[in-house]
């Protein structure tokens, strides 16, 4: 008929944990009662796509014909949003008509204009993130003349990143 607050503690039983609910004692021969519960479980990034709890009804009658129980899967779902950011420095560049390219040379001047492209992939959250990939796809070459002389490739924040095979290709 009315509702009131279930007292309940928390416990570790067996190596899993345990919530342990007093619904109230005496209870009258075949009462009904409905319980409405809200968990909240941290640390789910490696639980998988599920989360399974298991329910039983005690009775500390002696004996009790029947300890009823259910079991309760819930998905789960990681909510992250992620943002990349870039921005090249310098942002604009022009090559001076009177520069050409010098096979072979091993001279950084020799092989364009230095432009440092910077990216930064944010997570917005809510949740954590882990084993995210990004790839980047540079045009390094347009026809058979080089547009772009990839000179190296750098990361921060314990990254790894997998070099392009046409990363500094002359050793500059």
């Amino acid at each position: 008929q009315g509702q009131e607050k279930l007292s309940c503690n928390p416990k570790k039983e067996n190596g899993t944990h345990v919530v342990l609910c007093e619904l109230g004692n005496p209870m009258k021969a075949g009462a009904q009662i409905t319980v409405h519960m809200e968990l909240s479980v941290s640390g789910l990034e490696d639980m998988g796509d599920a989360i399974t709890f298991h329910l039983q009804l005690r009775s500390k009658n002696s004996p009790s014909p029947s300890n009823a129980s259910v079991t309760v899967t819930v998905p789960v779902e990681a909510e992250a949003e992620m943002e990349l950011r870039g921005n090249s420095l310098p942002a604009t560049m022009v090559l001076p008509t009177s520069w050409h390219w010098v096979e072979g040379s091993r001279r950084l001047e020799d092989h364009g204009i230095k432009v440092e492209h910077v990216y930064e992939l944010h997570n917005k959250g809510p949740g954590t993130v882990s084993g995210v990939t990004l790839s980047l796809a540079v045009p390094h070459l347009l026809g058979d003349h080089v547009l772009l002389y990839l000179l190296e490739l750098g990361t921060e924040g314990g990254m790894n990143c997998s070099h392009h095979p046409a990363l500094n290709p002359a050793q500059v």
